[in-house]
């Protein structure tokens, strides 16, 4: 059984070589990302492993059935850089990761909005320069507040567990609202519209479709609270990145955290600090003191890497050895919150 893995780090390996012992797979590690382009590197594999960076679409998985491919395997929870309906065609199921830890994204998000709020990012360069003005760092009280979550799957509910503890009042967006849960926890469902209107904080927690691509528009923007903070820990292509920048330039946005892009493939995970920035909507998000980006970091703990080279094998297992389609992806898990 061989597995082959593509757009692997250091610490890919190190976690799915902890775990390849307890299950025998033969394992080939690739730092390039998949695409149409380099998938004879998959000959001889009966999986791939593929992140969010790689590009599996329609092109690169007929060259992977092609090539006698059985099964794609996601390390990740997302799935929108994967062609479902081609994997159909070919007879090729797609796994996934459906939660590798919810508590270390939900609490990343914690992290950017106390960074963004109380302007700990600008303290600590400001301090090394020997300033200690406390002109610009002026923050709010996150108690008595209203934070708005756009979907409420398993990396939400930790947050919204979070953020209650702060004495923040929650109002909640779901395509498929649980209101069992919101009963439970003492949250509100409301519209987006409402959401937009009532939030001072606003985190995404949604998985990418065709129907929620560019959410959060120019017109949404129009509609938030003026000096609203826009988190964003799900997926980048979520945001009008130009809408974005307008938004933060008008002073509508008054802090924005990304741990995502809507163009990250050709940056995130790589040190690319010896080079010219070309992508010019990124380098303006960088410029703002009211920014922080982060490379699709928030699931990035022990436990999560742990987690994700467990599971992953665990459905490259039940695949194979027992004919299980473990946590498998269709067409129909887009109403699935991530």
């Amino acid at each position: 059984m061989k597995v082959m893995l593509f757009g692997t780090q250091p610490y890919d390996q190190l976690s799915f070589e902890r775990i390849r012992k307890s299950y025998g797979f033969e394992m080939v590690y690739h730092r390039s990302h998949l695409n149409a382009k380099n998938v004879p590197l998959a000959q001889g594999a009966d999986t791939v492993c593929v992140f969010v960076n790689d590009t599996v679409d329609a092109e690169t998985i007929r060259g992977l059935s092609e090539l006698g491919v059985r099964l794609i395997a996601l390390r990740c929870a997302g799935f929108n850089n994967v062609d479902l309906q081609a994997a159909a065609r070919c007879g090729i199921p797609v796994v996934r990761v459906p939660a590798y830890s919810p508590h270390a994204v939900a609490e990343y998000a914690v992290a950017m909005i106390l960074s963004l709020n109380r302007k700990i990012h600008r303290a600590y360069w400001r301090t090394r320069d020997g300033n200690f003005s406390l002109h610009g760092l002026l923050g709010f009280d996150l108690y008595g507040k209203t934070a708005g979550i756009v979907g409420t799957g398993k990396i939400a509910r930790p947050l919204i567990h979070i953020l209650k503890g702060f004495g923040m009042q929650v109002v909640a967006y779901d395509i498929y609202p649980d209101n069992r849960y919101a009963l439970a926890e003492g949250i509100e469902y409301v519209t987006l519209d409402e959401l937009y209107q009532r939030a001072d904080i606003i985190s995404l927690h949604c998985p990418l479709t065709d129907r929620n691509r560019h959410m959060i528009d120019d017109a949404a923007i129009g509609r938030m609270k003026p000096g609203v903070i826009l988190i964003n820990t799900g997926r980048g292509q979520l945001i009008d990145t130009a809408a974005l920048i307008e938004g933060l330039k008008e002073k509508q946005i008054g802090a924005a955290g990304l741990d995502v892009y809507e163009e990250e493939a050709a940056y995130f995970y790589e040190d690319t600090s010896d080079r010219i920035m070309d992508d010019d909507m990124l380098a303006r998000l960088l410029s703002f003191n009211n920014v922080i980006v982060t490379s699709h970091q928030a699931f990035f703990t022990r436990e999560a890497l742990d987690n994700i080279a467990q599971v992953t094998m665990q459905n490259i297992h039940d695949f194979f050895e027992l004919n299980k389609l473990t946590n498998k992806v269709c067409i129909e898990t887009e109403k699935a919150t991530v």
